[in-house]
């Protein structure tokens, strides 16, 4: 009788916990992201104020529940000198949300190169990637097809991985819903990279 009430507590408040990596350069707008998906998913945070918000020079941690996946993320500061801390975490981790700043048309290649050395980590392989190109609501963004043709010669280091290029804005939060549901249907699908199982209590 234990048996069966233990399996049946496990089944009703056992959650699957999925390891998400928030990357990109400096002032791509990662932790704005990151409060944008924990104020939409978790119905009692009172977020930070986004205007607030400065460089993360670390990291910041959220989670957020999405049916019986839990997602928790790990926003990782962007300068040069903590990209070479970026690949410490890559084994650990269920999928990565690469954040471009889609207004810093100077920048884009160096957040490219960025991209190509974390893609090509072994540590890495088979984890899907989403790629946010975010600040969309900005007038002089440049638009998905700008940033796919620069990003292009990365699709064969991608390799067969689940990956997507969407737009996104996350100071308004248009296009946040959309990738934390994308992720979820790849980090549950992808038996590569069973989840951690946390007990609810």
């Amino acid at each position: 009788m234990y048996t069966l009430l233990s399996g049946l507590y496990k089944y009703m408040f056992q959650k699957d916990e999925y390891c998400i990596l928030i990357l990109g350069l400096d002032n791509a707008g990662k932790t704005t992201f990151l409060e944008q998906s924990k104020t939409r998913f978790n119905k009692n945070y009172k977020g930070m104020s986004l205007s607030k918000i400065t460089t993360t020079v670390g990291l910041n941690i959220g989670t957020v529940d999405f049916g019986k996946a839990r997602l928790m993320f790990w926003d990782l500061g962007g300068q040069e000198e903590l990209q070479s801390l970026w690949d410490k975490y890559y084994a650990e981790c269920h999928g990565v949300i690469y954040v471009i700043d889609s207004t810093d048309e100077e920048r884009l290649s160096e957040s490219k190169r960025a991209f190509e050395k974390m893609v090509t980590s072994e540590a890495l392989d088979g984890v899907p990637i989403l790629l946010l190109a975010n600040k969309q609501d900005i007038e002089t963004c440049l638009s998905i097809p700008d940033i796919k043709t620069v990003f292009s010669d990365c699709a064969s280091k991608i390799g067969r991985r689940d990956c997507l290029t969407q737009a996104c804005s996350a100071l308004t939060g248009k296009g946040v819903r959309e990738g934390i549901e994308w992720m979820v249907k790849c980090v549950v699908r992808n038996v590569h990279r069973p989840p951690r199982q946390r007990d609810i209590t």
